[in-house]
Order: C-alpha cells, then sequence, then structure tokens
C-alpha cells in the first residue's frame, strides 16, 4: 500500500503537536511493514521544514527533515504535475492540486491528511491519519 502524506501530518510530527502526534507518529513508524511505503511531495517538506523552524529554529527543523527525507519516499512536481494542477477546474488549491497529482503520478493508493474537505476533488482515497490506522488494525 503506498500512502501520501500531506504536510499536517508531517508538521504534526516535526513539532508534537499533541493529540494528532499521537496518531502521525505511528503513522510514520508503519514505513516498510505490512507492505506500507509512505511518501510525500518537497512541497509538503518544505511546508514542514518551515512550520518545524518557527517552533525548534533553522538548524533542528533542517536536522528533523534529514531525518524524514531517510525513511519516506519523495514524489516529484514536475511540469505535468504542475499544468494538471492548474487545468483541474475542481480544485480550487493550487497547493493541494500539486500534491493529489503528485500522488497519482507516483501511485499512492491515498491521501493522509486532516484536512480530507482539502481533496474533495479525488479520485483516490482521502483520510486523516487517527481513521486510517484505526481502519488498518480493524482489517488484521
Amino acid at each position: 500500500m503506498r500512502l501520501f502524506l500531506d504536510a499536517n501530518i508531517l508538521v504534526a510530527t516535526l513539532n508534537k503537536e499533541y493529540p494528532l502526534f499521537t496518531w502521525s507518529s505511528r503513522l510514520l513508524s508503519l514505513q516498510g511493514k505490512n507492505n506500507i511505503m509512505l511518501f510525500t511531495s518537497p512541497l509538503c517538506l518544505a511546508i514542514a521544514f518551515y512550520f518545524s523552524s518557527k517552533k525548534s529554529g533553522d538548524t533542528v527543523a533542517r536536522e528533523k527533515i534529514g531525518l524524514l527525507f531517510g525513511h519516506i519516499g519523495i514524489t516529484t512536481i514536475d511540469e505535468k504535475i504542475t499544468f494538471q494542477a492548474i487545468e483541474n477546474k475542481l480544485n480550487h488549491d493550487f497547493e493541494d492540486g500539486m500534491e493529489y497529482y503528485s500522488a497519482l503520478q507516483h501511485k499512492c493508493d491515498c491521501i493522509i491528511t486532516e484536512n480530507q474537505n482539502d481533496f474533495y476533488f479525488s479520485d483516490i482515497e482521502v483520510i486523516g491519519c487517527e481513521a486510517f490506522l484505526m481502519k488498518l488494525y480493524s482489517s488484521k
């Protein structure tokens, strides 16, 4: 299963933002287990870095992003993805559109975010962190 992690999941983990940290850290620990592969985009990493640096400073934020970078896959945002995000008239948030098409290009099965309504136009499953983990654990 290929999971795309939205920036808010990364931010919650890097900044230990409770109550989401409880779930987001568990989600990140699944990388490579039970056939689960985690992905995020360079844009999500940049957003996560920004919010982490506001809380912990640039040096610590850079270290945290480096740890993430070493443990999850990074999708791409290229000319094709950018064009798709611009052209999709259903998508009203350009950033979310780029993340969505990046996830699709990398064959992600779902997007995990705490802002499910941002991806109302999605053709793949969009689910919150806690709900995904509950679904995963109940299927075992």
